[in-house]
């Protein structure tokens, strides 16, 4: 009986513990600063759109570090929706980085033009790509004013 009061406390003790743990940054993503050298291009207008329509052009999202690369995307813009999405630099240091690559950043930008938004699903195996192509499109699209 001690032992089953002792191990339900105990137990207890963990959850409550557990639970009061605050969550950390996303796995995979470093919030250091972009690559020296690569500035992120302007929109066409100079400065995104905030209230009115976005402007149609190409806006080229922010670089960003992941822990097998830099993930970096532009995004075309016709009548407020996103009509293309260009990868300007994926993971690629080795096989594996081209591998994973080679069959995630296709099935995000299909999802991407589908949805017409950086609202898409991770890509199983492609964790840390997937993380970054996310961020880079949405911040193209939020100097879109989208």
């Amino acid at each position: 009986m001690r032992r089953a009061v002792l191990t339900a406390a105990s137990t207890s003790a963990l959850i409550v513990l557990l639970l009061s743990l605050k969550p950390h940054q996303p796995a995979g993503l470093s919030d250091a600063p972009a690559q020296a050298g690569v500035a992120p291009a302007p929109s066409p207008a100079g400065r995104p759109q905030r209230g009115g329509h976005p402007t149609d052009g190409t806006y080229t999202g922010a670089p960003i570090s992941t822990r097998y690369g830099t993930v970096q995307v532009a995004a075309t813009l016709k009548a407020g929706r996103l009509t293309a999405v260009k990868v300007l630099h994926a993971p690629s240091e080795n096989g594996r980085d081209r591998e994973i690559a080679g069959y995630a950043v296709p099935r995000l930008t299909r999802e991407a033009l589908s949805t017409h938004s950086a609202r898409i699903d991770a890509v199983s195996g492609a964790s840390y790509t997937s993380a970054g192509y996310v961020r880079s499109l949405q911040s193209a699209l939020d100097r879109a004013g989208v």
